[in-house]
């Protein structure tokens, strides 16, 4: 089909469609409740400081596109090129976990919020729901990387629209009903702690994961890097207002201290407050739509990370299996809705978000570093230079000391164990080891 054909550019606004597919379904529909149980009316809070986070590193993926705009990788490449094979290997691989377990607390978003529409009519669980939505979506992608965005573009027009009905009937709860109620944003003893509210913001910057997956279509993007770095500030600036404006809805509809972790809190909210049934249905609906929105941008960014990786010889040839005509790694969607699937067994959304943003905190922080390192070569000019990268490197070790302790031993074991996978590689490849000297 001709629309799949490799000279066939994507739109800044298709590809801001990814990313927004990607940060929309991930957070508002999925994990802005769990974020208000963890830290109550302070959450709100938490959603501008990651917000404003989000943004500096998405300025910096600005950054690093226009210094290579070829590259297709996302944090992966970026590292490649700044500091060679080890930390490349690592990020990249470290990265590609994080987005395949992303797919899984998504889906299981997509499971619950169906289970809850339809019930136990059909016997299948949340989780069922999930591991069919994830081969469903792995089809889409290996039709091709056109097909996708343009599913994608389609479904982000329909969960903005959702969303807007979501906040108006808020809206309207509060001030049409007069059922405003200042006790629903006070915060309970657990919710106004320091650790609460960092744990607050590492659930929301799971939510933000989305944007990355444009820096993955830079060459395919019209304008190339200019056009890239216009996606990825649009889709973190439109994502940060509708948190915002979600996150008050919410709590608008129902007190804080009600909330708990679950995936579907849309729903929480509009069965407190008694909404009409044709609301709960749409936005059901809506929610359906956003989280297979958010799944099939990120399965499509996770596949050209390992696609990238394999060509820089960095994996297995089996990694190299790609579909020229229609622009997609085929082995990349395959592997990822695997892990994708076992990892829907790990634990509740929490724990599965948790442990994917081991990969995306990793990545960014990586991503931030290998900002400073083309800077010191004087290939960045830019306003607040380097101050904004190190302040956003210092939150994301915070973010990552946050991590539940269960992630955190997962990530060190991770890292020590590519260590190890790579030099052992080096050394059947027969390459020289490296020897690093610090002083003269």
């Amino acid at each position: 089909m001709v629309e799949y054909l490799a000279g066939k550019d994507i739109s800044v606004w298709a590809a801001m469609a990814v990313g927004l597919g990607g940060i929309i379904g991930a957070g508002i529909f999925v994990l802005s409740g769990t974020a208000i149980s963890l830290a109550g009316p302070y959450s709100l809070l938490a959603f501008v400081v990651v917000g404003i986070l989000a943004l500096v590193v998405a300025r910096e993926f600005g950054v690093l596109t226009s210094i290579m705009p070829k590259a297709e990788g996302a944090s992966y490449s970026y590292v490649y090129k700044a500091f060679g094979s080890e930390l490349g290997f690592i990020t990249g691989v470290v990265q590609y976990f994080g987005y395949s377990t992303t797919i899984s607390a998504i889906a299981l978003g997509f499971g619950s919020y169906l289970f809850g529409l339809i019930g136990t009519q059909f016997g299948i669980s949340a989780i069922g729901y999930a591991i069919a939505l994830i081969l469903l979506l792995a089809v889409v992608n290996l039709l091709g990387v056109k097909g996708a965005t343009r599913t994608e573009s389609a479904l982000v027009a329909i969960k903005i629209a959702v969303l807007l009905l979501f906040i108006g009937f808020a809206l309207y709860f509060v001030f049409g009903l007069s059922h405003i109620s200042l006790s629903n944003f006070a915060p309970t003893a657990a919710q106004s702690t320091p650790s609460a509210f960092f744990a607050a913001c590492l659930a929301i910057f799971f939510a933000y994961t989305g944007f990355q997956a444009i820096t993955t279509l830079t060459t395919r993007i019209k304008g190339k890097a200019q056009g890239a770095s216009k996606a990825l500030t649009l889709a973190v600036v439109i994502s940060m207002v509708l948190y915002i404006l979600i996150a008050l809805s919410l709590i608008f509809l129902a007190p804080a201290r009600n909330y708990t972790v679950n995936a579907d809190p849309l729903n929480f909210a509009l069965g407190s407050s008694s909404a009409p049934s044709w609301i709960v249905i749409a936005v059901g609906i809506g929610a359906l739509v956003a989280t297979a929105s958010a799944t099939l941008s990120i399965m499509l960014g996770s596949s050209r990370v390992l696609h990238q990786m394999s060509k820089d010889r960095l994996l297995p040839s089996l990694f190299r299996h790609y579909n020229k005509r229609r622009d997609v790694s085929i082995s990349g969607i395959v592997f990822s809705s695997v892990i994708g699937i076992t990892m829907l067994f790990s634990g509740n959304i929490y724990i599965i978000a948790a442990i994917s943003n081991i990969g995306t905190l990793f990545s960014y922080l990586m991503a931030s570093a290998a900002v400073l390192h083309f800077g010191r070569k004087g290939a960045v000019s830019r306003p607040l230079y380097p101050y904004m990268s190190i302040a956003a490197m210092v939150f994301i070790l915070i973010l990552i000391m946050s991590l539940p302790s269960i992630a955190l031993q997962i990530a060190i074991a991770a890292i020590i164990s590519l260590l190890i996978i790579y030099y052992l590689l080096r050394e059947i490849e027969g390459k020289k080891i490296i020897r690093i000297k610090l002083f003269r």
